[in-house]
């Protein structure tokens, strides 16, 4: 607990929100912002903040180089990324725009490149350029590759001090957090309304805002379909609001990182991608010099027995059955299995990871890999096997529902929470 967190939820609220991640966080926050006397309660499972993806990712401000022009998703990368520099500048909040080469290591790639440059110029991002190899050079020379974008406006910066500044405007402008307390159950009475069970008793709201993360689908009553969006690919759109809901369930995907040691993280300056596979929602392995410095190599993407298998050996046997029982389970697999052997490699051989980074940096090696930090990314996996990389947001009586909200999320956090905030402001009249 912090010393912004209260140590029990209201027993009555206007706002009820689920999740004390980035997301929940800036959607209470504007929502207090635009109804100062909105009595809004957070309520987090967790003893802190930003426990899971929110605090587990790669740590980047995405500038908007991968999703469709005109999509809400490029929109709200584009201006959440901006508006998350501001907000550091404000609370003096660890970032940098450290810059990012997007790189095609082989003539094959350069169709790819193109399209990611078309939208990346549709889309606003500043300062996006062309670099040939010795262009590259000047910005990572230990870099090689046929052709690159760069970035120069893409960035690192320390999400869990965002969400503790973030739970702190939430506390402030007089709403309560409270952590260490597992929501089981939402119940929407004849009555109107919901009430949540909680672990120290129950909660009734006039509306509810569940952002749940990797466990977005466990409190989703069946019915909750009206409104959201999904569809696309790696470098697709998305929305919020709009359109039929998928009927979509989470999948738990573990991605581990290797740290590249001293003193050949030397070897990287800032950010080093590869050009994505558009039928993915992986953008593989890449190598990051984060905001403390290290430079991770990774990530993996290895489906898993728990929705917070930080360790491969961690084993929940509801996640497993939930798993086990979607039939897009089986279906993913048997159209991505290639691509699941390559990730059962990279989990488990260091060599292969470095064989990877090595068609960016010929440098490196095996023994320059350590062991390193890890995440789980909540996966939406359609009825029909699809990998859906849109945000997907649904409604129930009562209630709304955010089911996926992969990347860039975390950089577009405030931007969405605007979008969220629309549609909870309608609900609540």
């Amino acid at each position: 607990m912090t010393a912004t967190t209260t140590p029990v939820p209201p027993a009555a609220c206007d706002l009820a929100i689920v999740g004390a991640g980035l997301l929940g966080l800036a959607t209470a926050r504007e929502l207090l912002r635009r109804q100062p006397g909105l009595k809004v309660a957070v309520i987090e499972r967790e003893p802190d903040v930003a426990a899971h993806q929110s605090g587990h990712n790669s740590g980047v401000i995405h500038a908007g180089i991968y999703y469709k022009p005109g999509s809400l998703k490029a929109q709200l990368c584009v201006t959440g990324a901006s508006e998350l520099y501001a907000f550091c500048e404000q609370h003096a909040i660890d970032h940098e725009r450290c810059g990012k080469l997007v790189v095609a290591t082989d003539a094959s790639e350069l169709p790819r490149l193109d399209e990611l440059e078309r939208r990346g110029v549709a889309n606003g991002v500043p300062g996006l350029r062309r670099l040939d190899a010795a262009g590259m050079a000047e910005i990572e020379p230990h870099v090689r590759g046929v052709a690159a974008l760069h970035s120069p406006d893409t960035g690192i910066v320390d999400f869990p001090a965002v969400a503790r500044a973030l739970a702190g405007e939430v506390v402030a402008a007089g709403g309560t957090v409270t952590t260490g307390c597992a929501v089981e159950q939402l119940l929407e009475p004849a009555g109107g309304g919901v009430e949540l069970v909680h672990a120290h008793g129950r909660t009734r709201a006039r509306r509810a805002v569940v952002c749940a993360g990797a466990w977005a689908d466990v409190l989703v009553p069946r019915g909750a379909s009206r409104g959201g969006a999904a569809g696309g690919s790696a470098v697709g759109g998305g929305a919020v609001g709009g359109g039929a809901v998928p009927d979509v369930r989470i999948v738990p995907f573990r991605g581990a990182y290797r740290v590249l040691r001293e003193p050949r993280a030397e070897l990287v300056k800032a950010l080093i991608y590869p050009v994505p596979d558009p039928e993915l929602p992986f953008l593989g392995i890449h190598l990051t010099r984060g905001i403390d410095r290290e430079v991770h190599v990774g990530p993996t993407a290895l489906m898993v027995a728990a929705r917070d298998a930080y360790r491969l050996s961690r084993i929940v046997p509801a996640d497993v059955a939930a798993t086990l029982r979607w039939p897009g389970t089986y279906r993913m697999v048997r159209r991505w299995w290639r691509t699941g052997f390559d990730e059962l490699r990279h989990a488990f051989s260091t060599e292969a990871v470095a064989k990877s980074a090595r068609r960016f940096i010929p440098e490196i090696q095996a023994e320059d890999l350590l062991p390193g930090p890890s995440g789980v990314r909540g996966q939406a996996v359609g009825r029909d096997g699809a990998l859906i990389d849109d945000f997907v947001v649904s409604e129930s009586a009562a209630a709304l529902h955010v089911r996926n909200a992969p990347s860039p999320a975390a950089t577009a956090s405030l931007a969405l929470a605007r979008s969220i905030a629309d549609r909870v402001e309608r609900a609540l009249g």
